[in-house]
């Protein structure tokens, strides 16, 4: 009963969690005539604010000193800073400039590129329903090129940020909070110095259009934090392939905002696209699904055996073997 009271709280998180990465396109235009880089400039200083007063509650500090001492993960952990706020900061431009669902399209097709990297940079070798979903990934760039008359560069820079992002973040397997911490720290002194340049050049919008818009400045760091919390939370009470599939929450909220809300245009080669990536989707989930199914049938067997072998082999048992002498 505790275990399934656990998985509908991490349902829940993780509800929540995509739920308001799929509606934060709402959020950035509230921020307008803000540009860009200095909405993400606040959001670096206030992340870094929320989430050092998360750690001083939880009284997580010890990791910090370990880092330091490590300049390989150190260099790592800038180097995620670095790609994420390239991710962060073009998201941001998109939405605020018209292109909701071209960006929602980067999400889609985030994991094909996440399956490209692992091949390409870590040497694993793809099951045929991966090619498979790779390959209708690729038509699917293609059609969507020729029916944006370019290729759809906001999506793929937006897909292989964050799929480099997720490989440095498993080379080095840092928990949420902590490296978006660390991340954030390192981002805090030079977004802290454009923020003042602005300032100083008079083109700062934080002290002038009113309390309303500094106050929803600062709340850029509760809109970063807030989800990457609930997120962890779903992340340790759900399975990985339930997470798998609730990623896809975020753009389908993304896409519906920008065709719906949004009223950007969808002319059919852009439908034939996005049916194209959803194919693959839909092929690289069934096939992530079976694989999980067929691994948890190979353990449970494998447990069965190592019972039965132990029992076997336990004293007393009518199959075990003597102990007493001839």
């Amino acid at each position: 009963m505790k275990a399934e009271n656990e998985q509908r709280t991490g349902l829940l998180y993780g509800f929540g969690a995509y739920g308001m990465w799929g509606l934060v396109p709402l959020f950035w235009p509230l921020l307008m005539p803000s540009g860009a880089i200095e909405i993400l400039a606040h959001r670096m200083v206030w992340s870094l604010a929320v989430v050092a007063v998360a750690l001083l509650a939880l009284r997580r500090w010890s990791w910090i000193a370990e880092l330091v001492r490590q300049p390989r993960k150190l260099g790592l952990t800038a180097l995620a800073a670095s790609v994420i706020s390239v991710n962060w900061g073009l998201y941001i431009w998109s939405v605020n400039n018209g292109h909701v669902v071209e960006a929602s399209l980067g999400y889609f097709i985030n994991p094909l590129v996440t399956i490209a990297l692992g091949v390409l940079v870590l040497g694993e070798r793809l099951r045929r329903a991966q090619w498979a979903a790779v390959g209708v990934g690729l038509a699917a760039v293609v059609v969507l090129a020729v029916g944006y008359g370019r290729p759809p560069w906001i999506s793929l820079a937006l897909a292989c940020s964050f799929a480099t992002y997720g490989l440095i973040k498993k080379k080095l397997d840092m928990g949420g909070l902590e490296s978006l911490t660390a991340e954030t720290a390192l981002l805090f002194l030079p977004a802290l110095g454009y923020l003042l340049w602005l300032g100083m050049e008079g083109r700062s919008t934080f002290t002038s259009q009113g309390l309303g818009h500094s106050a929803l400045l600062a709340s850029t760091g509760l809109v970063t934090a807030i989800p990457l919390i609930c997120f962890g939370a779903a992340a340790i009470r759900v399975p990985l392939s339930t997470l798998g599939l609730l990623q896809y929450l975020a753009p389908v909220f993304q896409f519906a905002l920008g065709v719906v809300y949004f009223h950007e245009a969808m002319p059919p080669e852009r439908w034939a696209g996005f049916g194209l990536v959803w194919v693959a989707l839909v092929v690289l989930t069934w096939d992530a699904l079976r694989n999980s199914r067929r691994s948890r049938a190979r353990l449970a067997r494998a447990g069965a055996e190592a019972g039965e072998a132990a029992a076997a082999a336990a004293p007393g048992s009518a199959t075990a073997p003597s102990r007493e002498p001839a």
